[in-house]
């Protein structure tokens, strides 16, 4: 019984070492094998009751091969944290060693600057965090996927700014770091714009492009919370308009306040939106056609 409840933790699978904790020995293990109770699926691991395994069953066996101190990364992590498809057919893991031997449907990874607050679970699978796995997937896979990965981790709202930089900071000279580092800065607000010579930039936009002036920086009374202050408000339209960069909105933390006070927007008869240093430097047809069309509504 104990054994059923260990395996369906872990998708399935169990470890050697597991096995002999709960008082079934190397000849007990041999016997079930034969008599088709339990699978051999790497040196030393097992699937209990049949070999039909999921995805994450084989990625759990791959880090229960190696060991307590193995963890899915790079491209397992990043399909286990939902960063991007993993189509790989091995299973990544890394180990907090100088050096590390492959095996059969697994790429080891010797990750020497593998620290504790890199680690974390998804689905119950030890794994790296997103930054940890951004930092990772930036060795294997290309450019745009990389891209892609770090997009992705906006949409789900697991972006943190300041856990890449902390990841980026104990590189150590990675091939990766240089790619994610350059990523980032596009990401990142232009090189010595201030918040308030990108507030003259929009206006600038707004006045040649004859659409009324807003108020600038204005406290708004929406709701019995706080006030909150607006970059740019139109009263009578009910709108606001943010100029966002990620060197202030670049975490989780910072994510959420900004959902939060949009919400307390929405239902209080104001429509936000959010136009990004990139955008209104170098799309600004497109911020000047959002702002009117929403301020014609």
């Amino acid at each position: 019984m104990a054994i059923g409840k260990l395996a369906r933790s872990q998708h399935g699978v169990v470890a050697l070492g597991q096995l002999q904790s709960v008082g079934l020995g190397k000849t007990a293990v041999g016997e079930r094998v034969k008599a088709g109770r339990f699978y051999r699926v790497h040196r030393g691991v097992y699937a209990v009751g049949h070999d039909r395994l999921t995805r994450y069953g084989r990625t759990m066996a791959a880090v229960l091969a190696y060991g307590p101190h193995a963890i899915a990364s790079h491209r397992t992590a990043g399909g286990l944290q939902g960063l991007r498809e993993d189509n790989s057919p091995k299973t990544d893991i890394s180990l907090p060693l100088p050096s590390a031997r492959s095996r059969a449907g697994i790429h080891a990874h010797a990750s020497p600057t593998l620290r504790p607050q890199d680690i974390t679970k998804r689905h119950g699978i030890p794994c790296t965090t997103v930054a940890r796995t951004l930092l990772d997937l930036a060795d294997v896979v290309p450019r745009r996927q990389l891209e892609r990965a770090l997009e992705q981790a906006e949409i789900m709202r697991v972006f943190d700014l300041d856990e890449l930089h902390d990841v980026l900071a104990h590189a150590n000279g990675r091939q990766g770091a240089g790619v994610l580092r350059d990523l980032l800065g596009e990401l990142d607000d232009e090189p010595g714009l201030t918040a308030n010579e990108l507030e003259d930039r929009f206006l600038e936009l707004c006045r040649a492009a004859g659409l009324p002036q807003p108020a600038v920086n204005r406290w708004i009374e929406i709701d019995d919370a706080p006030a909150i202050r607006a970059d740019f408000a139109w009263t009578a339209q009910r709108l606001i308009v943010e100029t966002d960069g990620w060197g202030s909105h670049g975490t989780r933390h910072g994510f959420e306040s900004d959902r939060r006070r949009d919400q307390r927007a929405r239902l209080a008869g104001w429509e936000t939106v959010r136009f990004t240093p990139r955008q209104v430097l170098r799309g600004p047809d497109w911020v000047v056609a959002t702002t009117a069309a929403l301020l014609a509504r």
